[in-house]
């Protein structure tokens, strides 16, 4: 009985990080890219996961917003963003996986630009990690 208990506490122990986060591609289309253009209202650089809050369109689609997930703020702070490298009224381009739920305005970014100085942030760089 006791071997059959530290079995089932065992397993339980190394399953429980695996049922703690989600997969992005739980919710969202992770081998397909939409791209958006628009202006940033919000930018929170929080845990687990830091968000780009835009107003933007699509190609020929009407303005909307969109909350944009990006990765976690110990993984943007090793590439050097912080809490000022975004500002609302920044006009942004984003290359996100769109929602599996076409409804919600939810998008998971993989790679950003910003026009006016020429930063950028992007899988590609962090590909070559």
């Amino acid at each position: 009985m006791k071997r059959w208990l530290l079995t089932l506490t065992g397993a339980l122990l190394v399953c429980a990080p695996l049922v703690a986060h989600h997969s992005f591609a739980t919710y969202y289309l992770e081998d397909d890219t939409m791209e958006v253009e628009g202006e940033v209202i919000e930018f929170q650089l929080v845990n687990p996961h830091a968000w780009v809050h835009l107003l933007g369109r699509e190609a020929l689609g009407p303005p909307k917003r969109y909350a944009a997930e990006w990765a976690s703020r110990s993984r943007l702070g090793s590439d050097g963003i912080t809490k000022d490298t975004i500002r609302a009224g920044d006009v942004v381009r984003i290359w996100a996986a769109p929602n599996r739920n076409p409804s919600d305005n939810r998008i998971r970014l993989k790679r950003i630009e910003r026009q006016a100085d020429g930063w950028k942030w992007g899988q590609t760089r962090r590909e070559s990690r």
